[in-house]
């Protein structure tokens, strides 16, 4: 009896630990692909927070004592992806995260693809284009007032490797961030000589490698999202796996056309991103449905899951990947990066077995993006 009443605790714990992607119950696998770990092991997905120093949130030790950003990698590998490399752009890949819904997940999208590619071994920029500066927070860059930022690029034609800093934690990735002197550039950008294609000449001339450019729009589509979508090739277009999640996309891909008609020929619709995903919920496989009849191709097959680490982690000043690797939210960036590396090689993504040869479809085939969308 004295032995029973002792284990009920435990097996609370037990069940207090379970990881945001159990709890969901039966739901599409949001990463697709094959698994490392066998069927039969009953542990969690979800690992102990990690924070500098090998101690996590909580205080608990790291038992390996290694590093955050190592952790991540670790995570890479035991994946298979990194050993077996992704191939990188021949040219550097400029892609606007961009929706002016809000609440979508834009910017946590932005960092984690962007450490993700990192983590594959790519050397990525992210820009802030946000006032808010919540990519910088996430990325553990510091953006208050004094600190030089994209601000000083687009309104006092600084230049973007005055203002790029490293981010900690995860090499090759690097962030030029936003402060609050942003939220006027809107107006200081009106009366400015070029002012849709300011940020569009600063990245021109930095001189710096890089394979990849990810830009994090504001909630709206101002001058500085003008600015952004002048700047880059491709558009990714985050979209919650909610009510409305269509409501007011229309506006954005009339905006990108008309950017594409006058301002850059180079622009499109490349990749969309479901995120918020949850299993538990009709509602959420209805969204999907509608999202892939809508956008077809454009639609990644990896889904980013709701995950409790994915919230908490831009608190610590990280992203998931180095916050918690292990998480059904970092597997699914992870996976997410690599479909989108795959495609820019043309390679064929196969849900099963990782990748095969073959060329995807013609990616300037826009098949009436907008169509069914007011």
């Amino acid at each position: 009896m004295a032995g029973s009443v002792h284990r009920e605790p435990e097996a609370e714990e037990s069940e207090s630990l379970r990881s945001d992607a159990n709890i969901a119950g039966p739901m599409t696998d949001p990463v697709p692909g094959p698994r490392t770990e066998s069927p039969g092991d009953d542990v969690s997905r979800e690992t102990p927070p990690l924070t500098d120093g090998g101690a996590g949130p909580a205080g608990g030790a790291d038992p390996v004592g290694a590093p955050v950003g190592r952790a991540a990698q670790l995570a890479v590998e035991a994946l298979g992806r990194a050993g077996a490399g992704l191939p990188r752009p021949e040219q550097t890949r400029i892609m606007v995260v961009a929706n002016q819904k809000g609440g979508v997940g834009k910017t946590t999208t932005t960092v984690n693809l962007a450490a993700s590619l990192a983590l594959h071994g790519a050397r990525v920029l992210v820009i802030d284009l946000d006032p808010q500066g919540n990519a910088s927070t996430a990325l553990g860059i510091d953006h208050h007032a004094e600190v030089p930022s994209i601000y000083d690029v687009l309104v006092e034609g600084k230049p973007l490797s005055d203002v790029v800093q490293p981010v900690p934690d995860v090499e090759g990735l690097f962030c030029a961030p936003a402060t609050i002197d942003l939220a006027g550039a809107e107006i200081e950008l009106v009366s400015l000589v070029a002012r849709e294609s300011r940020l569009q000449r600063a990245i021109q001339a930095y001189e710096q490698p890089l394979d990849y450019i990810l830009i994090d729009c504001p909630p709206s589509l101002g001058l500085l999202t003008v600015n952004a979508l002048v700047a880059g090739a491709e558009v990714l277009i985050p979209i919650q796996c909610e009510y409305y999640a269509l409501e007011g996309l229309g506006q954005l891909l009339r905006n990108v056309e008309l950017v594409r008609g006058h301002l850059n020929t180079h622009l499109h619709v490349s990749t969309i991103l479901l995120t918020m995903y949850d299993g538990r919920t009709r509602l959420a496989s209805q969204v999907a449905e509608e999202v892939r009849s809508h956008f077809g191709g454009e639609v990644l097959r990896t889904s980013i899951p709701r995950s409790v680490r994915i919230s908490e982690a831009p608190s610590y000043g990280q992203t998931v990947l180095t916050y918690d690797p292990g998480s059904s939210g970092a597997l699914s960036y992870l996976e997410a990066a690599r479909e989108i590396a795959l495609r820019g090689a043309g390679i064929h993504y196969d849900v099963h077995h990782g990748h095969q040869g073959g060329r995807p479809g013609d990616p300037n085939n826009q098949h009436s993006m907008s169509e069914g969308i007011q």
